[in-house]
């Protein structure tokens, strides 16, 4: 924790010392070594081949909304992919109406990440899947139903069959996660202005989005928001330098400490992959910044100690537009019919 806060304050304390990029040659050169492009092929994920067949059935669970017990809510509920792999609310609306304690991170580019939601809580993306299914606040189902509900209609225990060959019980709620995280693996944004720039087309950013690069570098951005999702590799405190006040920063929310019980773990949270951020707001894990103009000031100022002018700010937000990649095009699944076997909805309210 030491070292990550020591890292940020050297990051922004080099603002003033790093010299003028000489060229746009050097600028690209630099920006190759903190950035990586999105590739155009689907990556591979630990322990889960990623087959036609896996996707296509992980695709329909991602609709499906009878994986909830009030058979409303799927996971493009919360993280729909016609907005930006996510709702574009504060928190997400679940179960009963009940509103959610985080805002939903997006789906897209996700399996890049070094682990999934704010907390980093689950390793993976099956990890990831399995969790909203079972919380009360979400989709307030549990294993055995989702089984039950699987297992009742005989063309999704055809396409489980197929998903995992040979297997002696494909319909399980492990390979449930496991399909999900296949189909999840496909949602990534290749060829973003960026992505092109960082391939070597110069050309392809203005002279505000270079100089906003430009910033975002040597201010210490980088320090949190690096990689191929510009962010999610890391874990950091928010407020390194200052604290936002409680409306941004919620004193009972805090972070990674809920996970690990560790003291300098308070308030620590995995850094935001920045990624399409353009299409994701609300902003942090309180989701209470809908400017990304203004969450770009508030994280100079409490992470780096910077109090970046409205030109600055302009020119990291313009340079943070360019990392919108083209969008997955994902056709909407024909499901499989229930029948009188399959569970029937349970009320989101009390009757």
């Amino acid at each position: 924790m030491m070292l990550r806060t020591l890292t940020a304050l050297l990051a922004g304390a080099a603002f003033l010392a790093v010299p003028q990029i000489a060229s746009a040659d050097e600028l690209l050169d630099e920006a190759k070594d903190y950035f990586k492009p999105i590739p155009s092929m689907v990556p591979a994920v630990k322990d889960n081949a990623v087959t036609s067949d896996k996707i296509e059935l992980g695709k329909m669970l991602f609709f499906d909304p009878r994986l909830s017990s009030s058979a409303l809510i799927s996971c493009n509920t919360c993280h729909n992919l016609g907005m930006g792999g996510d709702d574009n609310l504060e928190t997400s609306i679940g179960h009963g109406w009940q509103k959610g304690p985080r805002n939903a991170p997006t789906v897209l580019n996700a399996v890049f990440n070094i682990a999934q939601f704010w907390d980093g809580r689950a390793e993976d993306l099956k990890a990831q899947a399995k969790g909203p299914v079972q919380a009360g606040v979400e989709m307030a189902s549990t294993p055995a139903r989702v089984e039950e509900t699987l297992k009742s209609m005989p063309a999704y225990v055809e396409a489980f069959e197929k998903a995992f060959p040979g297997e002696d019980a494909p319909v399980s709620f492990d390979n449930m996660a496991r399909a999900i995280e296949a189909f999840e693996a496909t949602l990534i944004t290749p060829y973003s202005r960026f992505d092109q720039y960082l391939e070597g087309n110069e050309k392809v950013l203005s002279d505000e989005e270079k100089a906003g690069l430009k910033l975002f570098m040597d201010t210490g951005c980088v320090s949190c928001h690096a990689g191929t999702n510009i962010g999610g590799e890391g874990y950091y405190s928010f407020g390194v330098i200052e604290q936002p006040g409680a409306d941004i920063l919620p004193e009972n929310d805090k972070g990674r400490f809920a996970v690990t019980k560790t003291a300098d773990e308070e308030y620590v949270f995995r850094a935001g992959p920045l990624r399409n951020i353009e299409l994701t707001a609300p902003y942090f894990h309180s989701g209470k910044v809908w400017n990304l103009e203004q969450a770009v000031a508030i994280m100079s100022t409490s992470q780096l100690g910077e109090d970046l002018n409205d030109d600055q700010i302009k020119k990291i937000t313009a340079f943070l537009k360019t990392l919108t990649g083209e969008q997955p095009k994902v056709e909407y699944p024909i499901l499989p019919v229930e029948n009188a076997n399959t569970p029937k909805p349970e009320a989101m309210v009390a009757q």
